[in-house]
């Protein structure tokens, strides 16, 4: 357990995000929806939400699920985008929208994605979901295993589509995770949630998140509805470098889900801002080692590390190092956590990250793990 010792108590960051006084921050917007959430996808921080881990029934978002573990199959080479696939009975007959695939023509895995995306075709995904797993039921498994992985404690899946059932629900905040987990680790994928419209087996169709064709800077992401569930959009915009990722649920209609969401994105846009805080690699504390081939080890960040805060909340960011209370004692490995920084402004903690080991501390020789036992049966 980390301790709450401090090993450098202000450890001077040098930014500076505004040197203007504090600007005046609006509160955020209420929506006409039942659920929503607001994340900075760069620094992961929720900016707003209301019940943002209430069970709500998710409709076709639950797709970007779907999508995420369809694209892990890809990548792993278990699908192949020139592969053809053949809808089956089931998939031929499930009710909702689709792709209107024909039982006597196979699709790629490529048409799939797109018709699973830009027409959120049902049939679609139980033809992915069966060529993986060899059935639905065991797709929606793998789709759970995904999602604790990725820490989405409020969701569980009993299908690949969305249609409703009560034991199939998610949680907005959820909803931001999958998103930005598409973002993150599938971006050759991520253009296809932009696409305007795709055309399969002569039938176009549009994608019905209305903000890709109001925003410029709205790229994604995916819509859903059902009766029981309203109309829901999780929408993402980039804008100055920045990205936010939006999640509106329960509304009245397609056009009050894109206005709701866009009040969510235009107020996070306009009053935050979202800055590096440190850069991979960047060596943040050297504590002294015992037992090892060295004396110290560099401690710092595995990838680069965001904050989000309130336009011209200006002033000089610290930081504090925060280590175990126990000296450490190779071999430690890179990657291994072994403390958390605190980024401090205003005597206040707006944001704290792991602090893992930067290169591999290993064990010493013989006399020199002997002199640093007694060093440290000394020091107790």
């Amino acid at each position: 357990m980390i301790s709450r010792r401090i090993t450098q108590s202000l450890i001077a960051v040098g930014l500076l995000i505004a040197t203007t006084a504090q600007a005046f921050t609006p509160p955020p917007p209420q929506l006409a929806a039942k659920a929503w959430a607001l994340n900075d996808f760069q620094s992961g921080e929720m900016l707003t939400a209301k019940d943002p881990d209430t069970r709500i029934e998710p409709a076709s978002l639950t797709k970007l699920m779907t999508a995420y573990v369809v694209f892990k199959a890809v990548k792993e080479g278990r699908l192949k985008l020139d592969q053809q696939l053949t809808v089956s009975a089931k998939g031929w007959k499930t009710e909702g929208s689709r792709m209107f695939l024909d039982p006597k023509t196979p699709a790629t895995v490529d048409d799939l994605i797109k018709g699973m995306i830009v027409q959120s075709g049902n049939d679609a995904c139980v033809t992915l979901a069966e060529a993986i797993a060899g059935s639905e039921e065991v797709f929606a498994g793998l789709m759970n295993v995904e999602a604790k992985r990725l820490g989405m404690n409020g969701s569980h899946f009993v299908n690949s589509t969305g249609l409703p059932d009560p034991n199939h629900y998610m949680t907005v905040a959820d909803l931001g995770k999958i998103a930005g987990a598409i973002i993150r680790d599938y971006p050759q994928f991520y253009p296809i949630y932009s696409m305007h419209e795709f055309t399969y087996n002569k039938i176009k169709q549009p994608n019905r998140n209305l903000l890709l064709y109001r925003d410029p800077n709205v790229d994604g992401m995916k819509t859903g509805h059902t009766e029981s569930a309203g109309f829901n959009l999780v929408a993402s915009t980039h804008a100055n470098g920045r990205r936010l990722i939006s999640v509106v649920v329960g509304t009245t209609g397609d056009v009050v889900r894109a206005n709701e969401s866009a009040k969510l994105l235009g107020w996070g846009l306009q009053f935050f801002d979202t800055t590096k805080a440190f850069s991979a690699g960047q060596v943040v504390d050297t504590p002294r080692v015992y037992k090892g081939d060295a004396d110290s080890v560099s401690l710092g960040f595995n990838s680069d590390r965001y904050l989000t805060v309130p336009k011209g909340d200006g002033g000089k960011f610290t930081t504090q190092a925060v280590l175990p209370a126990k000296p450490l004692i190779a071999p430690l490995k890179a990657g291994q956590q072994v403390g958390t920084v605190k980024l401090m402004a205003n005597g206040k903690q707006v944001g704290e990250y792991p602090l893992v080991v930067l290169k591999d501390v290993n064990e010493g020789g013989f006399f020199h793990r002997l002199i640093d036992t007694i060093r440290l049966w000394f020091a107790k």
